[in-house]
């Protein structure tokens, strides 16, 4: 429990045994013994202010985390030369955030499952904030891997653990479509890191230069891409604890007493009339959490929590939702960051020679011994693409908001895969740099549909008990599919760009295909 006032003052505070059972039996309860289920007791509580608030909130963390994963890109022309990087180090670079984020994700979504969503997030957003400042002093290539490693372990812990504590403040009818306005959020990110990185880096007279320190314009624009991140970890202190995880951990009061915040905040009209409150009615879905109040807080309890978690994933009731959410994570994210990562170079090699991307398959690079083409300052054409692959995201993310509910997660999921790899197959064959940015922003704004609905369906799937860690498991799938994306990108691309194109075209396709195996959560309670 966090110290200091808070904005949202929590009844769970109140230390004193006698007075927390006068709250649940004084004259603002109801005092009749009938159970309240999670689902009712959401609806009983209205939709208001306090989720406008956490959206915003959530929504900034969601953003911290895309520029942090961005900045990179945009700041490696400007470090090569104070790094000396070369091409490989650039590899790594590009790579090693993922490799943090699967590590993360999966650590910290399991410790979400059981010490709570809140403390978590603040937990892990700060971290991603430090190492990315710590980086950004880093006056040496292998101190900057290992600080971008730690930020991004810092980034995988927060994606799934706030969709997870989002999630179960929402009521089902307006799950789908606040899911869906939430990560809208990564777009913003992604015009945040670009419009930064144009108004900072461009000015290499900003910083501070000796002979043994350098603080200049790139290593400032690294610095201020870890705001969103460490403010948003301290606003989370005065956000209460996820209803729902107090329930599912047998903390019945403490789960009222959340509500109460809730309802409170949103100026509902009298009292809240709930005494008694459980996860569900129906049979099936109540979930059964041995001895999980007296677990002690250690780090033996915690793996143990963790392959626990992971074995009721594998087990038989949620095996075949597992593997074929794996298999989806695993395309959908291969065929992204496989892709994405590599539009600047195909727009490069388009503007430079002309033609289709694939006219010229070998892709030039330079040593970070070659002084020559060291040029720390990227020409327009990169930043305006930036905006435009970033901005093709909202046409996506505003039918999503508008359709999720309506049409439902599996076909807008399916669908959009497909698309993307019909746009994918056609990309090798364009003859122009203007065709190729069409390209590009159309495959963004398809795959921002797929992204949205993969969002809602992963906290919609998996039983409260195991979501975090389900969460956590798939973005440590989706971080290994990146990481061999990008590698095997860059390995095939070198044979004919086509391939590599093509790969990530099939890739896409079978993804949205198996999601039509999925069932249908539209409208369903969660458990």
């Amino acid at each position: 429990m966090t110290t200091g006032r808070k904005l949202f003052k929590m009844d769970t505070d109140i230390d004193d045994v006698e007075e927390r059972d006068h709250l649940l039996t004084d004259d603002n309860i109801d005092n009749s013994d009938e159970p309240v289920s999670y689902e009712a007791a959401l609806k009983t509580i209205g939709y208001g202010k306090f989720h406008i608030i956490l959206l915003a909130l959530c929504g900034w963390a969601v953003s911290s985390d895309a520029i942090e994963v961005l900045s990179v890109s945009f700041m490696l022309p400007s470090a090569q030369c104070d790094l000396k990087l070369s091409s490989e180090d650039k590899g790594w670079l590009n790579a090693i955030i993922f490799v943090g984020m699967m590590v993360g994700g999966y650590f910290w979504g399991s410790m979400a499952d059981k010490f709570g969503r809140r403390s978590v997030l603040m937990g892990s957003l700060t971290v991603n904030g430090l190492g990315g400042l710590v980086s950004s002093t880093s006056q040496v290539f292998w101190l900057f891997l290992i600080m971008r490693f730690i930020s991004g372990v810092g980034v995988g812990g927060s994606i799934p653990v706030i969709f997870s504590y989002f999630t179960e403040f929402l009521p089902k009818q307006r799950r789908g479509t606040m899911i869906s306005a939430l990560a809208t959020f990564w777009m913003m990110g992604n015009i945040i890191a670009a419009g930064l990185a144009w108004a900072v880096i461009p000015h290499p007279e900003l910083g501070f230069f000796s002979e043994k320190f350098t603080y200049n314009s790139w290593r400032i624009f690294v610095a201020i891409c870890t705001i969103p991140s460490l403010t948003s970890a301290a606003m989370f202190a005065f956000m209460p604890e996820s209803p729902k995880f107090f329930l599912t951990m047998g903390k019945e009061r403490k789960a009222l007493d959340s509500l109460r915040t809730v309802y409170r905040v949103n100026g509902r009209s009298g009292p809240l009339q709930i005494s008694r409150l459980i996860l569900t009615k129906d049979k099936d879905g109540i979930v059964q959490l041995e001895d999980s109040i007296e677990e002690k807080s250690t780090f033996r309890e915690g793996a143990r929590h963790l392959l626990h978690q992971t074995q009721e994933l594998f087990g038989r009731t949620l095996l075949r939702t597992t593997v074929i959410m794996i298999v989806i994570n695993f395309t959908l994210s291969f065929g992204y960051y496989g892709l994405w990562m590599w539009f600047p170079e195909i727009f490069s090699r388009v503007e430079k020679y002309g033609g289709s991307p694939c006219s010229h398959p070998t892709i030039n690079t330079t040593s970070s011994n070659d002084t020559t083409t060291c040029n720390g300052i990227p020409n327009d054409w990169v930043f305006f693409e930036g905006f435009m692959t970033a901005l093709s995201n909202l046409p996506g993310n505003i039918l999503t908001i508008l359709i999720m509910d309506k049409v439902g997660r599996k076909p807008l999921l399916a669908t959009s895969m497909v698309l993307a790899g019909v746009t994918v197959f056609f990309l090798p064959i364009v003859h122009s740099k203007v065709q190729n940015l069409l390209i590009s922003c159309a495959f963004g704004a398809v795959t921002t549909v797929g992204w949205n609905a993969i969002d809602v369906l992963q906290a919609e799937l998996f039983p409260t008990a195991v979501r975090s860690t389900a969460f956590g498991l798939q973005s440590g799938v989706g971080r290994i599919a990146a990481i061999l994306g990008n590698v095997s990108f860059g390995s095939l691309v070198d044979v004919h760009c086509a391939v590599p194109m093509i790969m990530v075209s099939v890739l896409l396709t079978i993804g949205g295909l198996t999601a039509i195996k999925l069932p249908n959560t539209t409208g369903k309670d969660i458990h």
